[in-house]
């Protein structure tokens, strides 16, 4: 079994890759955003750390629960509070990803383990993996992507680009460029190229 990350930025299309990649290959998809998620669930590992960390007013929604678009809001606006964050998430993160490519490769029932993460590079993923996809989409898709799904402005979109790694860096730290700029086709065939090698 392969275990490959997947990295890429903002709007480059990275869960329409996944899920060509978990309709088409025998393979199991993880999302960092999802394990963090749970591990930020009530009585999961990182609840309390995050929630007990300086923020300008409680994180908690009516039920309890860290209200996530609320606590990005606050981090977006405060880097020592995203890197607070990131310092207790990203470590439980991958303990979990961890356990969990274990627990598949002692099965034997599938030949590919993808996990996707923003920060795969930042995180040290490329010493865990055994190789890492930059999904890339160029910029004016991008941008036209997430005006379009996500209702971003102009301004919104040059601001979160800019705080992410360059197409450059991203190229120089991954094994393999899946470039997502055109149709879902056109990807396919490319991930069934790379696979099929």
């Amino acid at each position: 079994m392969k275990f490959i990350g997947i990295t890429g930025g903002i709007g480059a299309g990275k869960s329409t890759v996944l899920s060509l990649l978990e309709e088409n290959f025998n393979c199991k998809v993880l999302l960092a955003d999802l394990v963090a998620a749970d591990l930020m669930r009530p009585g999961k590992e990182c609840f309390d750390k995050v929630v007990a960390l300086p923020w300008p007013e409680s994180i908690l929604d009516h039920q309890g629960e860290i209200d996530r678009p609320k606590m990005a809001k606050f981090m977006f606006a405060d880097n020592s509070l995203r890197e607070a964050v990131n310092g207790i998430v990203h470590p439980a993160v991958q303990t979990e990803v961890l356990n969990q490519v274990e627990a598949e490769k002692e099965k034997h029932n599938i030949e590919y383990f993808f996990f996707e993460a923003a920060l795969l590079i930042e995180c040290g993923y490329g010493k865990l993996v055994d190789e890492m996809w930059y999904i890339y989409a160029s910029q004016e898709v991008r941008e036209k992507r997430l005006m379009e799904t996500r209702g971003y402005s102009k301004e919104r979109i040059a601001k979160t680009i800019s705080t992410q790694r360059s197409e450059e860096s991203f190229r120089a730290h991954c094994n393999r460029i899946i470039d997502n700029s055109g149709t879902k086709e056109q990807t396919l065939a490319q991930l069934r190229q790379i696979i099929h090698e």
